[in-house]
C-alpha cells in the first residue's frame, strides 16, 4: 500500500511543490526556443528527448535502472506512457495548425480538469475541494493570457482541430497520472525520465526524419544549439525536477501548478526578444499565481489533517 504526497513530511512536501513549480517555470522557455529554431517541431522533440535521456543516462544508467525496468509490468507501463506522451505532443501541434495557438493551448491546458475528475476513480487520490477554485482561477488566468492577443485575428474553427486539442489535454492528463502511479510504485525519477525520453525518440524519429531531410532542408547550427538547450535544460533538468516532485504531492496539484508554464512564456519572450507583456498577461499571471498559492495551502492543510489523524484509521489519500 503506497501513500500519496499528502502523507509525506512537511519538508518533503514543500520540496515537492518547489521542484514542480521550478520545472514548469523553466519549461516556459520552450516556446521561445522553438520559435528561434528553424527545424520541424518533430525533430526538435527528438533532439530534446534524445539529448535529455542521453545526458541522464551518463549519470543514472546503472544496474538499478535495468532492474527496475525488468520488474513485472513496468516496461509495459513505460511503453504506454511514452506512446501517450508522443501522441499528446503530436495532437497538440496538429490542433494549433488546424485552429490557432490560443485554442490549441487552451484545450491542452484543460488537462487539470481531466485529472481532477479521473484521479479519484483511477488513482484512488481524493480531489481536495480547494482544487476546484484553484482550477477556476488558473483557467481564468490562462484565458486572459492567450485570448486577448487572438481577438481580432482570423480564427479557423476546425472540428478536427478542436477534437485533436481535446484529445491532447486528455492524453496529457493520462500521462501525468501514469508518471504519478509509477513514482508511487517505487520507480526512481531517473528511470522514468530516461525511459520516457528514449521511447519518445523511437516513436517520433520516423516522422522527424521525413519532415527534416526528406521534405525539409536539414538541420542548422542554430537548430543543434536549441536542441542542446532543450535536451539538457528543458528535459533532463526539468523532467527530473517534475518527476521527483510528483512523488511528494497529489497529481491534481501538479497539474494546476502546470499553469506556471504559460505564465512564464511571455517573460521569456520579453527577455529573449523584447516582447513586452500586456496588461491582460500580467493580470492573468496574478490569477495563476493565486491558484498556485491556493493549492499549496490546500496541501499544507491536507498534511496537517493527516498527521493529526489516528494512525489506525485508513488514510483516504492512499493509492491502492
Amino acid at each position: 500500500m503506497i501513500q500519496t504526497g499528502a502523507s509525506h513530511g512537511p519538508s518533503k512536501r514543500r520540496k515537492g511543490y518547489a521542484m514542480v513549480a521550478t520545472s514548469f517555470v523553466i519549461m516556459g522557455s520552450v516556446g521561445a526556443l522553438v520559435t528561434w529554431a528553424t527545424a520541424p517541431e518533430s525533430m526538435l522533440l527528438v533532439l530534446r528527448m534524445g539529448i535529455g535521456a542521453a545526458t541522464l543516462a551518463v549519470f543514472f544508467a546503472r544496474s538499478a535502472l535495468w532492474a527496475e525496468v525488468r520488474r513485472p509490468g513496468i516496461l509495459k507501463l513505460l511503453l504506454v506512457m511514452a506512446a501517450i506522451d508522443s501522441g499528446t505532443l503530436l495532437l497538440f501541434f496538429t490542433s494549433m495548425r488546424l485552429t490557432n495557438v490560443a485554442i490549441g493551448m487552451f484545450l491542452l491546458f484543460l488537462s487539470p480538469l481531466w485529472v481532477a475528475l479521473l484521479a479519484p476513480p483511477i488513482l484512488h487520490q481524493r480531489t481536495d475541494r480547494m482544487v476546484w477554485p484553484g482550477l477556476g482561477l488558473a483557467m481564468a488566468g490562462l484565458a486572459l493570457i492567450i485570448v486577448p492577443p487572438a481577438v481580432g485575428t482570423e480564427v479557423s474553427v476546425s472540428f478536427w482541430g478542436i477534437l485533436c486539442g481535446l484529445a491532447s489535454g486528455i492524453l496529457l492528463a493520462g500521462c501525468l497520472m501514469l508518471v504519478s502511479a509509477l513514482r508511487r510504485r517505487g520507480l526512481r525519477s531517473a528511470t522514468i525520465v530516461i525511459a520516457e525520453g528514449a521511447l519518445d525518440v523511437l516513436f517520433l524519429l520516423p516522422l522527424a526524419v521525413w519532415q527534416t531531410w526528406i521534405v525539409g532542408s536539414g538541420l542548422t547550427s542554430r537548430d543543434l544549439l536549441v536542441g542542446l538547450v532543450l535536451g539538457t535544460l528543458c528535459m533532463a533538468l526539468t523532467y527530473m525536477l517534475l518527476t521527483e516532485g510528483m512523488g511528494f504531492i497529489p497529481v491534481q496539484h501538479v497539474t494546476i501548478l502546470g499553469y506556471l508554464e504559460p505564465l512564464a512564456a511571455p517573460l521569456y519572450a520579453f527577455l529573449l526578444v523584447g516582447e513586452v507583456p500586456s496588461d491582460w498577461t500580467m493580470l492573468g499571471g496574478l490569477l495563476i499565481i493565486a491558484a498556485g498559492v491556493l493549492v499549496v495551502l490546500a496541501g499544507e492543510r491536507q498534511a496537517t489533517l493527516a498527521t493529526q489523524a489516528d494512525p489506525a484509521e485508513p488514510n483516504p489519500m492512499r493509492l491502492v
